[in-house]
């Protein structure tokens, strides 16, 4: 890897090998400790090599088979935050400034700031003689391999090993989680402080370990310097689970305190990062609602203005019209169809049709997980898994009217809680295969009725195959045989039950 990047060889084996054998410092004793054995080290394995080997693969090839009107591709860069932010912490490094720095108002392209000082701190103290973005690529790499042992012991104590297994697979597969990876992105290092606020959860609710507050304490305070907002919404989630699990036992007037005192500080956080500019108002609820409306509105008009027959079917519509289709359609994003059919280079074609398979692979079992809740026998699993179902599609439902249409927002900003879908799509296949109900391959049947008429609308529209038939009717048709689909598998299902 050092001989990939030019300076110094020798300062740059340094640099990556230190890296790596910081990376099996962490790595080995957390194998070891979360008792995962030979499957857990392959995942991770994986998990690690192939969040590096893309970033690697990307950096190299992008500006060779990229856009070349294109920053971001011609140094190497999937995504415009990660390329904003590693050249900012490169100029950050610089001897003469001070990293704390990071968090001020001018470096705004990192939002929360504790990113940009990690990248920039790496860059000074490890490649100070030369820029070598691949540095933190490693450390993206690493973070995101880190989260698997945390998440497997957490899931194998509450639910069982092949739930583990399956969940523990799906974080380290997942193509848009390797990307994210493969990046100088907040989201890997948001999913590995969520592992370990899992485990710590458990540990305190289950084990009674007074160890259990050092792990929520590391993880609500990474989660606070690189995205607030996670370490709110972790504690909604954590609030929900105590209250649909209540023994009608007290809770602690200290786990309240100190749920109270990080929702406090991330609610604050989150406003002063919202508020660099000054202009969303003085209070932290003000500046909050201000900057959210501002930001559904802006997504919404770029999404229509980047396409033609968006402006075409949404004209003369109310602006809650607007909202609710984009967020219809930031949900299905990325689509699979645009990603085969659209043109691009060789290089973005794999990227995304990868990315789009991977969330089509995970939203029949992400839907059926109600199903799934509403058939767990015991009532408090029930009304948890129920929680977790509702808890995930809020998040999916928001992130999609906060991104718009954006193809890249909408599956980055979902992807901050992905640890929580890989368990729920985990708990749901290990239900599905105990139980093999129906639903599964219906709902898989709606997605394919999906697929193919917008496959076909949009191979009508760039490669002339076949006739293109009008948005409204073929939006009908697909409404007609999604209803069909259901009323007959409800038909024959109470058939079967007579």
């Amino acid at each position: 890897m050092a001989a990939l990047q030019f300076g110094s060889l020798v300062k740059g084996t340094f640099a990556f090998g230190f890296l790596i054998f910081l990376a099996l410092l962490a790595l080995l004793p957390a194998v070891r400790w979360s008792g995962g054995g030979k499957i857990l080290w392959w995942m991770i394995a994986l998990a690690f090599t192939l969040r590096l080997a893309v970033g690697a693969a990307t950096y190299f090839v992008l500006p060779i088979d990229g856009h070349k009107n294109s920053a971001d591709d011609l140094t190497g860069f999937v995504f415009t935050d990660a390329h904003n932010r590693d050249t900012q912490a490169w100029r950050l490094a610089d001897i003469d400034q001070n990293i704390w720095e990071a968090f001020n108002k001018k470096y705004h392209t990192d939002q929360y700031g504790g990113l940009l000082a990690i990248s920039a701190a790496v860059y000074r103290y490890l490649s100070i003689d030369f820029h070598r973005p691949l540095l933190l690529v490693l450390i993206s790499a690493l973070i995101a391999a880190l989260g698997l042992p945390f998440l497997w012991k957490a899931v194998t104590q509450l639910w069982g090993e092949k739930t583990a297994r399956i969940s523990g697979w799906i974080f380290t597969l997942y193509p848009e989680s390797i990307l994210l990876g493969s990046a100088v992105m907040r989201e890997p290092y948001l999913m590995t402080f969520s592992a370990v606020a899992l485990w710590g959860f458990v540990d305190w609710r289950e084990n009674h370990n007074k160890i259990a507050w050092l792990w929520l304490a590391l993880a609500f305070t990474g989660m606070l310097l690189v995205s607030p907002v996670v370490a709110l919404v972790t504690l909604i989630l954590f609030a929900g689970w105590i209250w649909f699990t209540r023994e009608h036992k007290p809770i602690s007037w200290m786990v309240l305190f100190g749920g109270l005192a990080v929702f406090m500080a991330g609610l604050f956080l989150f406003a002063w990062a919202l508020n660099r500019t000054g202009h969303y108002g003085n209070s932290p609820l003000d500046i909050l609602v201000n900057w959210t409306k501002e930001a559904v509105l802006w997504d919404t008009f770029q999404t229509e203005r980047q396409s033609g027959w968006l402006q075409k079917l949404l004209a003369d519509k109310s602006p809650m019209w607007h909202v609710s289709f984009i967020a219809v359609y930031g949900m299905l994003q990325p689509v699979l169809p645009p990603a085969i059919f659209e043109p691009t280079t060789t290089t973005w074609h794999i990227i995304g049709i990868t990315r789009a398979l991977g969330w089509y692979a995970l939203l029949p079992a992400l839907i059926l997980s109600f199903v799934t809740a509403a058939g767990q026998e015991d009532g408090m699993n029930r009304r948890l898994w129920m929680w977790f179902s509702v808890f995930s599609w809020t998040w999916i439902l928001l992130t999609a009217i906060r991104a718009g249409g954006d193809q890249w927002d909408n599956p980055r900003y979902r992807a901050i809680l992905f640890l929580w879908q890989a368990i729920l799509v985990g708990h749901t296949i290990v239900w599905w295969r105990e139980t093999r109900n129906p639903w599964l391959w219906r709902i898989v049947g709606m997605e394919v009725v999906f697929l193919l008429f917008f496959g076909q609308w949009y191979a009508s529209r760039y490669i002339s195959l076949g006739m293109q038939l009008p948005f409204g009717i073929m939006v009908a048709l697909i409404l007609t045989l999604w209803l069909a689909i259901f009323i007959i598998g409800f038909w024959w299902d109470r058939k079967r039950r007579a």
